[in-house]
């Protein structure tokens, strides 16, 4: 339980800095100092979500699973 819901708010704050770049696209017509502090802020949580589900997958708490027809 305490796994997913780090994975979903993680996954919430890359959505929520998505959107933010997008507002800041929109609204600063000259000025992309904003944009790109937003999606390095996406990059980074991207990365970071991904290092953690490798070390858990490691670790075993995670385990892939195939689709069943």
């Amino acid at each position: 339980l305490m796994l997913k819901t780090i994975f979903i708010f993680l996954f919430l704050l890359i959505i929520i800095s998505l959107f933010s770049s997008l507002f800041f696209l929109i609204k600063d017509k000259g000025n992309k100092k904003r944009v790109v502090n937003a999606l390095k802020v996406r990059i980074g949580l991207s990365v970071l979500l991904f290092i953690i589900l490798i070390i858990m997958y490691m670790n075993g708490y995670i385990q892939p699973h195939g689709i069943y027809k």
